[in-house]
């Protein structure tokens, strides 16, 4: 399956918000996107019925409250009612749905969040259940398995080694230390994370992330009105997402296919960011992200420290864009690219490329 759009409407996201990256947030989901959105609203004059429609990307289960999405809505201010659409997907293909809608040209401003609440489960057991019910359920396969037969598999292929993996995660942990939103963030070597126990071999504890409560959310705008609401609107410049099986046993794993194709079809050149926002759940995936990219050293990746410092499930992704569009507003990039990834070892990825100003 494929989704692509380059449109004609130049869109440009014209506020980010985030909430940190909670180990156990207390209260409620709505709650945690009710302060997001009084932020945005905040930052651009807004009210909440100046907001032409609402989009959310959340997941039921993860809080474990049937049709949690619909409680959620109160978190945007429901009232008078909005024009409004749900997800069952991280908050990054709810703006692929919002830059889409607003292609059409009847609306102007479109308000996207992803939120999600992990700590209230036990995310190992709970996400073996979203796979083949079939094939893979019955064994129990959790996303953590899986991306140990990633690592095993780039290990095996000459392609990575733990040094690998253990210096992704020192850069990543240590780049937290400055994101105000990171969870986890320390100054440790490659070398002494190697001397940890391994959790799912070959990798340890740290090559994994944590256990995370969280939201993220962004305005978009189109044309002149993003340059009404803001002065310095970060322009999408393109965005793609691909999918390949949910069977780990056709796909190559030391390979992402559909990462590499999206690139392919936005005719990305690995060099030209300024820096890269990536969804590296598990450290080995960094290695094969920026393989399928064609990054080069010059190009930053994960100057937040990435999910690998926090990752609240259906904001993850979305976040990745929020940090890429704040670096460009505070004008320490001035292109970025941003990645979001659903499914086990990579399955489905998306790609949106940003740049200060409209191409």
């Amino acid at each position: 399956m494929a989704s692509r759009t380059h449109g004609k409407e130049d869109i440009a996201i014209v506020a980010v918000a985030q909430t940190p990256s909670y180990r156990a947030f207390e209260e409620t989901e709505p709650l945690l996107l009710l302060t997001l959105t009084n932020e945005i609203l905040k930052a651009t004059g807004l009210e909440r019925n100046d907001v032409d429609f609402t989009i959310a990307g959340s997941c039921d289960y993860l809080s474990g409250l049937p049709f949690a999405f619909v409680s959620n809505v109160d978190g945007f201010g429901a009232w008078p009612p909005v024009y409004e659409s749900h997800l069952e997907m991280d908050g990054a293909w709810a703006l692929f749905e919002a830059y889409v809608r607003l292609q059409m040209g009847d609306i102007d401003t479109a308000l996207v969040a992803g939120s999600g609440k992990s700590s209230p489960g036990r995310p190992r057991e709970i996400f073996a259940l979203q796979s083949n019910p079939y094939y893979l359920a019955p064994l129990g396969f959790d996303p953590i398995s899986l991306a140990g037969m990633q690592a095993n598999a780039l290990i095996d292929s000459g392609k990575a080694t733990e040094e690998d993996f253990a210096r992704v995660v020192s850069r990543s942990r240590r780049d937290g230390l400055s994101n105000p939103y990171a969870q986890v963030a320390k100054d440790v070597s490659p070398e002494a994370l190697l001397k940890e126990p391994y959790y799912a071999q070959p990798l340890r504890k740290h090559d994994l992330p944590p256990i995370s409560d969280g939201a993220s959310m962004l305005l978009l705008a189109r044309g002149d009105r993003a340059r009404e609401l803001s002065d310095n609107p970060v322009w999408i410049t393109g965005i793609d997402h691909r999918m390949e099986s949910s069977h780990p046993g056709l796909r190559d794993l030391t390979e992402s296919t559909s990462t590499r194709i999206a690139a392919e079809k936005l005719g990305l050149d690995g060099g030209a960011f300024d820096v890269a926002e990536l969804m590296v759940t598990y450290s080995p995936e960094e290695i094969v992200l920026k393989n399928a990219l064609g990054l080069t050293d010059s190009v930053r990746i994960n100057p937040s420290g990435g999910p690998l410092c926090g990752h609240p499930v259906m904001a993850t992704g979305l976040a990745r864009v929020c940090e890429a569009a704040r670096l460009i507003q505070r004008g320490e990039a001035g292109r970025a690219l941003a990645h979001a990834s659903s499914g086990g070892a990579l399955q489905q990825n998306l790609l949106c490329t940003l740049q200060a100003s409209a191409s």
